[in-house]
């Protein structure tokens, strides 16, 4: 059950202020269909952090799209406006960059906002 955040609010302030546990929030909101065990990980996310909120930062940090990396595809798809048809293909720059190859065409896409064309 995905919780609004109109619940999660109404579960952090009795949590918080009457101490009321999964099994009780159950037994008095019948009608929510609530289940204990998504009861159990709101709950245990207010009483680590304070909040039911994500915690920003708390994902897989980016390993391929950095700035340094975007830059540096960014370099090597384009073709120079002094040397004309300078540019390199997916497979090309990942050889050269040792980005793997999806990676690359991602980059292409979403950060440099280019299509992929083959040759």
């Amino acid at each position: 059950m995905v919780f609004t955040a109109d619940d999660k609010q109404l579960i952090k302030s009795l949590r918080q202020s009457k101490g009321y546990s999964s099994r009780r929030f159950l037994k008095e909101f019948l009608q929510k269909n609530w289940t204990r065990r998504g009861l159990d990980y709101v709950l245990s996310n207010i009483d680590k952090c304070g909040t039911t909120e994500r915690v920003p930062g708390s994902g897989q940090p980016r390993s391929a799209r950095t700035s340094d990396n975007v830059a540096t595809v960014e370099e090597l798809v384009q073709s120079q406006e002094v040397k004309l048809q300078t540019h390199r293909t997916v497979c090309e720059t990942a050889r050269e960059t040792d980005i793997h190859r999806s990676s690359i065409h991602r980059i292409i896409i979403k950060d440099l906002a280019l299509k992929c064309i083959k040759k």
